[in-house]
């Protein structure tokens, strides 16, 4: 007699509003039919995690594969993504050698997703600092999930500020697609005045990198695209809050009617300015760590429902441009993907706070945004059997454990105190992570398209 379900996962099952002790999720093909608690449903093959948390695979909604060595970088990134918890990553379009600003630069890149992800990926669009406001619709068209510009230029090419004007006529434009446009939030008059007057003066330790960063240089990018969100109509998204601030003026945005929204990193969540100075080039991110009051106030947005989503701005420089004793230096990003879900479950876990609100904002909120869900970020019927397995085990992140490609095995959390590990990843009901190794091979990543506006 065939059995109704192919496969069963037996353990507690986590989901946005609870947890099934002694739970299942059962599925056929790749698509789960059916959860409960008790009797398990027969099935051709049980897999038992009883005892261990069952959440949705993590939906990193901001993450860079190719920023440093281009779309070969999707294979490691996404390794560490399996071995993370992460079913579904996020891209960011500013590739080497050139961002992702056209219908024909995306689909060279979704080529390059199935033959070397590990899991699946959607991504994200930009325009070119000039003249790329007419290949707007068409990247829509195509499946991105969202488009992403900046205040800030850190290449001219590869990833360039977008002056206002350009920006009124891309946010237009990209209202019209119905997709959210997110933007790097920092005044680069500012930070460009501080960073030549510290340089000037000799000042190149790694406090430094805070000091020429301040919050008002992300407060005022903040209040610019916001009010041209307001005037467009664009639903317009902070990339990476690291204030309190940042949230409380996209709330009173949206009581004006805008369509404002923020994202905080896991990052801002936990690490501050004493991280900064102890990890040096390590620590270096852009906005940069905050005091510890602050990170105080980002969980106070968090537990508010200020937040959109937390992500991992995982951006993974060779260790080779993070070690120069010269802030200023070192390459700005940090490796976040392979310690996502025991990060979060620790800092949660901590605080005494339900690994439930790690489904929601890791997971269902962050692919409600890109408008991949149900399909993503949900253990629910009909949605794609993506799981993280999680097991109570207290010990030390090691670097040295990351899959991604030698000179990528750094992190900013080595030796911080976990109190999980990854068990196992499930991708689309197939285990690609068994707790020790990666078992997808290159090419098991899908591109995935933006399904809802």
């Amino acid at each position: 007699m065939s059995s109704p379900f192919d496969r069963v996962f037996l353990g507690d099952v986590v989901t946005t509003s609870a947890i099934l002790r002694g739970g299942y999720v059962a599925l056929r093909g790749e698509s789960i039919a059916a959860i409960g608690a008790g009797t398990p449903p027969p099935a051709a093959e049980t897999i038992d995690h009883s005892g261990r948390l069952i959440l949705p695979g993590l939906v990193d909604g901001h993450m860079h594969t190719s920023s440093a060595i281009g779309w070969a970088g999707i294979d490691g990134a996404t390794r560490s993504a399996a071995a993370g918890g992460v079913t579904t990553c996020v891209d960011m379009p500013y590739d080497v050698p050139l961002p992702v600003t056209d219908e024909g630069l995306l689909a060279e890149k979704i080529g390059w997703v199935s033959r070397l992800a590990h899991v699946d990926m959607a991504l994200y669009g930009t325009i070119r600092k000039s003249g790329g406001i007419d290949a707007i619709a068409g990247l829509a068209a195509a499946g991105v999930s969202a488009f992403k510009l900046s205040t800030y230029e850190y290449d001219a090419v590869r990833f360039p500020r977008i002056d206002h004007p350009t920006m009124v006529a891309a946010f237009t434009a990209i209202a019209r697609t119905g997709l959210p446009v997110a933007v790097h939030n920092e005044d680069q008059e500012l930070v460009e005045r501080l960073t030549a007057e510290a340089k000037a003066a000799g000042q190149t330790g790694a406090i430094m990198h805070g000091r020429t960063r301040p919050p008002l240089a992300e407060t005022m990018a903040d209040q610019e695209i916001f009010e041209i969100g307001l005037a467009t109509g664009a639903h317009v998204h902070i990339a990476h809050s690291s204030l309190a601030r940042g949230f409380d003026i996209a709330h009173a945005f949206r009581a004006q009617g805008g369509q404002a929204t923020g994202e905080t990193c896991i990052h801002y969540l936990c690490m501050t300015e004493d991280d900064l100075v102890r990890l040096g080039g390590r620590g270096k991110c852009n906005p940069p760590f905050r005091a510890a009051e602050e990170v105080a106030r980002m969980w106070e947005c968090l537990l508010a429902d200020q937040i959109a989503y937390v992500s991992t701005d995982h951006a993974p420089w060779p260790i080779g441009r993070k070690g120069s004793p010269d802030i200023f230096a070192n390459g700005a990003g940090l490796t976040g993907l392979q310690s996502f879900a025991p990060l979060m479950f620790t800092l949660l876990d901590e605080r005494g706070l339900s690994p439930t609100l790690m489904a929601t904002y890791c997971a269902e909120r962050s692919a409600k945004l890109h408008g991949l869900w149900p399909r993503k970020g949900a253990i629910r019927v009909g949605s794609d059997c993506d799981l993280v397995v999680l097991e109570r085990a207290e010990y030390a992140f090691d670097e040295a454990t990351i899959t991604d490609r030698p000179e990528m095995r750094w992190s900013p959390y080595h030796g911080r105190p976990m109190r999980a590990l990854v068990a196992a990843t499930v991708l689309r009901g197939r285990t690609i992570w068994d707790g020790s190794q990666v078992l997808a091979t290159p090419g098991s990543g899908r591109f995935v398209r933006r399904e809802a506006r």
